[in-house]
């Protein structure tokens, strides 16, 4: 089964001389050509993992301190029709775009229009020891389920990833970029659907206009909503059909609705994903000591022969057996 890869950089594999030309290289081909510098060329350590999901690029970065320009005559150049959604990840980031400038701080936001001029500076921390870090997507400006001319009105503005929508798609590219070979090849244009309307829910939140986005859209930031939800109360017993639904102030047959394209009930996605956690913990050898009731009660397994059946089920063992097969004392290896 072919899954999804990173396209790994890192400067330090290059000679010193080298470093500075590579990163340049692998930034503007995530973007656009700039004016770029920096106090560290001589010797510049950063590394990034891009994800291509279709028409869309996430890309993960970490660097030293840096400046970019996006001038006029670069626009006249190239233009990408590129718009791109920065999250700093660690560091200080600021952008000054359309009479705009913004400070960012770690989980903050913001929208760089690269057809438009604009100035990008980002600073490490701690004299450097702590480089910088941002998580980027590009996306075509064709691609955007909003008109262009409400969507400019957030160039360069704050917008927060800690909280609503914007916490939805911090998780969801920190996951991507992260764990790619989690997907499949195949799952790439799904993918990049729930990114653009995770993405376009965050635009219309800050121009007030949810209601504007099409139904479509509206449903996979939804659906996003509810996997979120669901992954993190896998461990409530309660967590029922109907208690996600009432979570979400939504019927239960419009949470049923939201699953069907996957072709999965909600309580089988409930059950898929318990047991999923309970067959990563059974692998673990730092809880060899655990119970196997216990591990099945920690993701709401509260009957063990139940839990038992349905490991069984799954995977085509019992959960000690899987145990067995999968695990050795930490001392042995």
């Amino acid at each position: 089964m072919s899954v999804l890869r990173a396209e790994v950089m890192d400067t330090t594999v290059v000679p010193p001389a080298d470093r500075w030309p590579l990163f340049l290289d692998m930034s503007f081909r995530a973007s656009a050509p700039m004016s770029m510098s920096s106090d560290h060329v001589s010797d510049f350590r950063a590394t990034s993992r891009s994800v291509h999901l279709g028409g869309l690029q996430l890309v993960r970065f970490r660097y030293q301190s840096l400046t970019g320009q996006r001038t006029p005559r670069l626009i006249r150049q190239a233009d990408p029709e590129l718009y791109q959604v920065a999250l700093t990840v660690s560091g200080a980031s600021a952008i000054s775009a359309q009479r705009r400038d913004t400070t960012m701080s770690r989980s903050d936001f913001t929208l760089v229009d690269w057809g438009r001029p604009h100035r990008l500076e980002h600073r490490s921390l701690h004299g450097g020891q702590e480089l910088a870090a941002s998580l980027t997507v590009g996306i075509p400006r064709s691609m955007l389920p909003l008109h262009p001319d409400r969507v400019d009105r957030l160039a360069a503005a704050r917008m927060p990833g800690t909280e609503g929508p914007g916490a939805l798609l911090a998780m969801h590219l920190h996951h991507i970029t992260r764990y790619p070979e989690q997907f499949r090849v195949v799952d790439a244009p799904r993918l990049a659907d729930i990114t653009l309307s995770l993405v376009a829910t965050l635009f219309a939140h800050h121009l007030d206009a949810v209601h504007d986005l099409p139904p479509d859209v509206r449903q996979q930031a939804t659906l996003a909503q509810v996997n979120a939800f669901l992954d993190r109360h896998l461990s409530d017993p309660a967590l029922t059909p109907q208690a996600v639904a009432e979570a979400h102030h939504i019927s239960l047959r419009s949470l049923h609705r939201l699953f069907e394209p996957d072709q999965e009930t909600v309580a089988a996605s409930i059950r898929r994903r318990r047991l999923a956690r309970c067959r990563r913990d059974l692998a673990d050898p730092l809880l060899r000591h655990q119970p196997v009731h216990r591990i099945g009660r920690r993701w709401g397994f509260t009957d063990p022969a139940h839990f038992s059946r349905a490991f069984r089920a799954a995977y085509g063992m019992s959960p000690q057996a899987y145990r067995e097969a999968n695990t050795r004392p930490a001392d042995e290896g």
